[in-house]
């Protein structure tokens, strides 16, 4: 029996690895997108400042190991075996969901997870346990820590409410003393700014969190205590003095330093808050295990009454997860796109492309927040409407300068404020979710800054609001599968908690070291705005994108002939990625329109060609999803699938289509587009006129007629479409081809006669292809 339990153990050690490594990829977007969205130094040195915070914040940690051990559950009520099946429960939980929500690209908490997985691990073995003794389930209250739990999770509720607050006032006051034009008064207060963020960064990370690190002497700690204001005092004026200093006279970047050192603090408060999530049930099963091995007892009778003791975690095994952590941070792919969706939520830049789409309570609120400001505007003094909006008046970009989600300020507020709350919990010992914190920190300022405008504000807090649904779901589902883990095992024995851990390892290697083996859309090559990068970008990726097209539609083809709904489904979901993935090329053209480093007619009218060019690719994007839906719908539906003549059309028309476009390679492909295209096209006449004659020999209803019709329309429009792209494409090359033209003077030459623009050719010959088809 002891053997098994050793074997249950050196499990554990293997799920809090990759516990560690999923946690770590969803929780990276706390303390690495303020640095990464303002760009203040490269991603290397942001990742080391990263590294280093979690590696040592890793070993202040040890003071939190008490939630796993008995802040949820009274391990005293409970057997050593009971406390080994809740423990197991609660790993296997918290891996999978944490690895599901990762690879939706969702920020969700840790804690959270990790809180009500032992609540519903414990509550399910206390029910089994009442139950097998046929006594009253009213008695599980006695098995829960009530009040240490209630405690926990009002506080993480409340921190939700509290981070939006503080982070939206603190923001809109900091922006009210910079403005976005904050050069002039950085050099006047920078050095007082960057002397309270960094006196307050190390009072509460190193004062305030001194009591929950491994190595930390009583006699250390008082003598803290005893001299606070004393240290402090003189860290604020010696720091401010000395910024100062390095601003006047060396002109220092001082917010390089501050959103350095936030990072920093935010990934040591992040590992010294954290840590227990991912290590802190494997190390009191370890503790458990020591404890039962000393007495040699029966499993089944031995209750865990040690487990209320209060033992520091070993420093060795901090640093060792600490390390774990680290090489999380650099090597997961995972993490980076979690990052990127706390970045698109709080960028200061707005598009045609957002992230999340629009919900009706998204609208509700943007409607309201409307109604609310135009009362205000009714209330307020128009001199201060004016002033204030003389604070928040947006710098224009210089034409080189690069697009950032948001400037120096906010970002140093959003890690300042995220490090002093988050710390300020952990030096209470509570497990407050980092998560949340940093994520409506980051929307509260993003907020105050004036980042969701009337064209981003829907999309913004639709997407906001989905992230929090979905940490109530989390809440929910973490529970609910620790809850039936749990039963599982208790039920099924040894041979269940085996079964369990082949399948959760598979999933685990499948999941992470497994490629999926799926077709990813081609991102754009772009390196400029001249034309030979405009044009060297169309050649490189037309091409691409047109045989995606023709392989999506020939797959949405067969599934739909095979009657198959589940592929008709990821063939849908594959046809809106590769239209968000031309939306967003397609907004190269804006960003180009505004940098222009380089501007001559040449560039201007490459740019031009560029815009055409996607914007029919787009179109037929468009068309693809209508009709992988209107597949999808109809299998769905069961409606009836096509046979005889009007299968055969298609998949010849998808063969011929194929044909087509596997003549060429690159620009050669479309090429043969524009040159052949009008033979399909003359068969889908010819399959269009075929239709009539079908409908009653195969019983076609007017449903699938309609469907039939949007197939062959489909394809019709992809030859069209692409044929201008084709024309666009060869003008393109011939102009940069022959000799580049002396920069833009105006549109009438030396002799008088008016020049014929690029542009006008490209609509003449637009006209030709339209009038030909």
């Amino acid at each position: 029996m002891q053997d098994f339990y050793l074997v249950v153990l050196g499990f554990l050690a293997v799920l809090a690895c990759f516990d560690l490594f999923v946690g770590v990829s969803n929780d990276a977007v706390n303390f690495l997108n303020s640095a990464l969205g303002c760009r203040i130094s490269s991603f290397r040195t942001t990742m080391w400042v990263a590294s280093l915070g979690v590696l040592l914040g890793a070993t202040f940690s040890s003071g939190m190991m008490e939630v796993a051990r008995s802040g949820v559950f009274h391990p005293q009520m409970f057997s050593f075996s009971e406390i080994m099946v809740i423990f197991f429960a609660v790993m296997v939980a918290d891996v999978l969901l944490l690895d599901v929500f990762n690879s939706l690209g969702l920020p969700t908490s840790t804690t959270v997870s990790i809180i009500f997985e032992l609540l519903g691990s414990a509550l399910a073995a206390a029910l089994y346990k009442i139950y097998l003794d046929s006594g009253s389930f009213a008695e599980v209250a006695e098995f829960i820590n009530t009040a240490q739990a209630f405690t926990m999770i009002s506080a993480i509720l409340v921190s939700v409410v509290v981070a939006f607050v503080t982070g939206t006032v603190v923001q809109y006051v900091a922006r009210l003393i910079f403005t976005f034009h904050f050069e002039k008064m950085y050099r006047r207060i920078g050095g007082i700014y960057g002397g309270f963020a960094i006196t307050a960064i190390f009072y509460f990370l190193v004062m305030k969190g001194a009591k929950g690190a491994s190595f930390m002497r009583p006699e250390w700690i008082e003598w803290i205590g005893a001299n606070t204001e004393v240290i402090l005092a003189v860290l604020f004026i010696t720091l401010s003095l000395a910024f100062q200093a390095l601003i006047v006279f060396f002109n220092v970047n001082v917010f390089r330093i501050i959103i350095l050192s936030g990072t920093f603090s935010l990934a040591f408060a992040f590992a010294g808050n954290d840590l227990v999530n991912f290590v802190g049930v494997p190390l009191a099963a370890l503790s458990s295990v020591q404890h039962f091995m000393a007495e040699g007892v029966d499993a089944g009778t031995y209750m865990m009454s040690r487990l209320l003791e209060n033992e520091p975690a070993p420093t060795i095994f901090l640093l060792l997860s600490g390390c774990v952590m680290v090489a999380t941070l650099w090597f997961s792919k995972k993490a980076r796109v979690v990052v990127q969706t706390s970045l698109n939520l709080s960028s200061s830049q707005s598009g045609e492309h957002e992230q999340f789409g629009s919900s009706v309570p998204g609208r509700m609120i943007v409607r309201s927040s409307m109604a609310l400001g135009r009362i205000l505007r009714q209330i307020l003094p128009i001199n201060l409407q004016a002033a204030l909006r003389s604070r928040f008046k947006p710098r224009r970009l210089r034409r080189d300068e690069p697009v950032l989600a948001f400037d120096y300020v906010r970002a140093s507020i959003n890690l300042v404020v995220s490090s002093i709350l988050i710390a300020s919990a952990t030096s209470l010992q509570l497990p407050l979710s980092t998560t949340y914190v940093t994520f409506m920190v980051a929307m509260g300022s993003s907020f105050a800054d004036g980042a969701w405008d009337r064209e981003s504000a829907v999309y913004r807090i639709s997407g906001v609001l989905t992230v929090i649904s979905g940490w109530f779901l989390t809440a929910f589902t973490a529970l609910t599968i620790a809850a039936v883990m749990c039963l599982l095992v208790m039920a099924g024995g040894q041979y269940m908690a085996c079964a369990l851990m082949l399948l959760v390892l598979t999933l685990l290697v499948r999941s992470n070291f497994m490629s999926s083996g799926k077709k990813k859309d081609v991102p754009l090559i772009f390196q400029g705005d001249d034309h030979e990068s405009v044009r060297n970008a169309i050649n490189t990726t037309v091409g691409q994108h047109l045989n995606r097209t023709v392989d999506l539609f020939e797959s949405a083809v067969k599934a739909f002939l095979s009657d198959n709904e589940g592929a008709l489904r990821r063939v849908k979901a594959d046809a809106n990625a590769f239209f968000d993935t031309l939306s967003e090329e397609r907004r190269i053209y804006y960003n180009m329109a505004q940098q222009r480093t380089s501007d001559t007619k040449l560039d201007r009218d490459a740019r031009y060609c560029f815009f055409r060019a996607y914007t029919n690719m787009r179109e037929v994007g468009r068309g693809l999803q209508r009709i992988s839906t209107a597949a999808k719908d109809h299998v769905a539906n069961r409606h009836r699938i096509f046979h005889g003549r009007l299968k055969s059309n298609l998949l010849n028309l998808t063969a011929e289509l194929q044909k087509l476009v596997r003549a060429g390679e690159g620009r050669h492909a479309l090429e043969t587009i524009k040159l052949n295209g009008g033979d399909i096209v003359q068969e889908i006449d010819r399959m269009q006129e075929q239709l009539l004659s079908t409908i009653s020999s195969e019983q076609i209803s007017m449903r699938g007629c309609e469907l039939y019709l949007s197939f062959l329309q489909f394809a019709r429009e992809l030859i069209n479409r692409y044929s201008i792209v084709a024309v666009l494409q060869k003008e393109l090359n011939d102009l940069c081809d022959a000799q580049p033209p002396k920069p833009f003077e105006g549109d009438i030459p030396a002799g008088g006669q008016k020049s014929v623009s690029h542009a006008s050719r490209i609509l003449q010959a637009l006209h030709v292809t339209r009038t030909t088809k």
